[in-house]
């Protein structure tokens, strides 16, 4: 299904997010294909460890969890550039993720057929030996959390499910296919569509009321594409996945449904989000 021929089915709609969120697949993706590979791609071996911590940091323990791969690059480049070696042509890499409308491997592609760049090149080829890196994980090592599934199916009985996710399209089909979660999805919506703020965005013009959709994620850029579009927000906590899931199943979904998630329990979603990442 591609948002062009999507169709609304339900007054409610309900986006979730992929890796972190519906999928524990946060931690080892970066623990072993994101960061290890952008060593390799720039030979920084001599500095691995603390650029690695370093790198985690921005990805998965802070307010920066769950940014776009090619903007979390740029972060970590400049300070590798600041602290330890110069990152050939690194402004170029920052002007593009900063104004760049699609930030994927197609678009660098699309970029580097008009303007060389090294550094844009060296970021295409760190991002291709990324989704190589994790098409080589197991499936065991890419599971959906407790109560995913339970939730999904639940909540698709009412309402159209979306996936809104950073990701790579591939692998979030792949992941999802497996575990048979697609079974209770509408339409999936990754890096190659655009940002999460403008899937959902592009979502609600299928005519959905403002107040009939929530975004489910479990990193800042979650709640940010949300508050973009005057729509709710359920926070999977981080270390807190399961008892997420059933809170989803047992009363975010009802609330949305019977029109009293906006107020108290929205203020309260979003102080329990904030408070748990730091």
């Amino acid at each position: 299904m591609t948002l062009e021929n999507y169709v609304k089915k339900h007054d409610y709609l309900i986006c979730v997010d992929s890796d972190g969120c519906a999928m524990d697949t946060m931690n080892i993706k970066h623990f072993r294909c994101f960061g290890p590979c952008m060593v390799e791609e720039w030979g920084l071996e001599e500095w691995k460890d603390a650029i690695l911590t370093r790198w985690n940091e921005i990805n998965l323990f802070t307010m920066t969890r769950g940014i776009n791969r090619f903007k979390g690059l740029g972060m970590a480049l400049r300070e590798i550039n600041d602290s330890y070696t110069k990152i050939e042509d690194i402004e170029v890499l920052e002007k593009w993720v900063a104004e760049a409308k699609e930030l994927s491997n197609g678009a660098i592609e699309k970029y580097l057929e008009t303007t060389d760049s090294i550094v844009l090149r060296k970021a295409l080829s760190w991002s291709k030996k990324v989704n190589l890196s994790i098409d080589e994980l197991s499936f065991d090592e890419k599971k959906p959390y407790v109560g995913v599934l339970e939730g999904l199916s639940f909540a698709h009985d009412k309402a159209d499910i979306a996936i809104v996710s950073s990701a790579n399209y591939e692998a979030v089909i792949d992941e999802w296919d497996y575990y048979k979660l697609l079974d209770h999805v509408d339409i999936v919506m990754a890096q190659n569509v655009g940002s999460k703020a403008y899937c959902i965005a592009e979502l609600i013009k299928k005519g959905y009321d403002l107040d009939k959709v929530l975004m489910t994620g479990d990193a800042p850029g979650d709640l940010d594409a949300a508050n973009k579009n005057n729509v709710f927000y359920f926070p999977i906590l981080v270390n807190k996945e399961k008892e997420s899931w059933d809170e989803f199943k047992d009363e975010a979904v009802n609330r949305l449904l019977d029109g009293t998630y906006a107020g108290e329990y929205q203020d309260k979603k979003v102080k329990e989000f904030k408070e748990n990442l730091k």
